[in-house]
């Protein structure tokens, strides 16, 4: 009966941690993506907009990470709190492991918080996929496939066109 009681305290700790970084991170994307319009509209005209949008994506990306890292720092936060880590550096080691699902040899949470590890890892998948939706999507929108084709490739004669 005791491992139930902890586990509900792992679920307890665990879902609000997921929705609070879940926030966080769509609205960190969020602000990043107006940003990035923002700056890829005035350099939309411009002679050398690839070259603009390829370091835009690349700060974008860097800033995403950032992004990733404050949220990995909240659950080392709650490591600590609970006690289930024995200093700080431990926590953040542990949790950047565990919310990038690599997992780490070294460092054990506390027995009694083990399926917090989980469950972080479980946040982890979900906040790599919405940056990955996020990065996709914003490829997507600002170099459309049309346009792509057209200064990239040429677009193929069609039969009797020629003609």
């Amino acid at each position: 009966m005791a491992d139930a009681a902890s586990w509900n305290a792992d679920w307890a700790w665990g879902l609000p941690l997921i929705v609070a970084n879940v926030i966080i991170h769509v609205i960190g994307l969020g602000f990043l993506n107006l940003k990035m319009i923002q700056v890829l509209t005035l350099a939309k005209e411009r002679r050398y907009f690839l070259y603009a949008f390829v370091v835009v994506m690349g700060i974008v990306t860097i800033m995403a990470i950032l992004l990733h890292a404050i949220e990995a720092g909240i659950w080392a936060i709650a490591y600590r709190v609970l006690g289930a880590l024995p200093d700080s550096k431990s926590a953040l080691l542990y949790s950047l492991s565990a919310i990038t699902t690599y997992g780490h040899s070294e460092i054990f949470l506390e027995s009694r918080w083990r399926l917090l590890g989980a469950l972080e890892a479980l946040n982890g998948l979900i906040l790599f996929g919405l940056t990955t939706a996020f990065l996709y999507g914003m490829i997507q929108r600002v170099w459309p496939i049309e346009e792509r084709r057209l200064h990239l490739w040429p677009t193929p004669p069609r039969d009797g066109a020629d003609a």
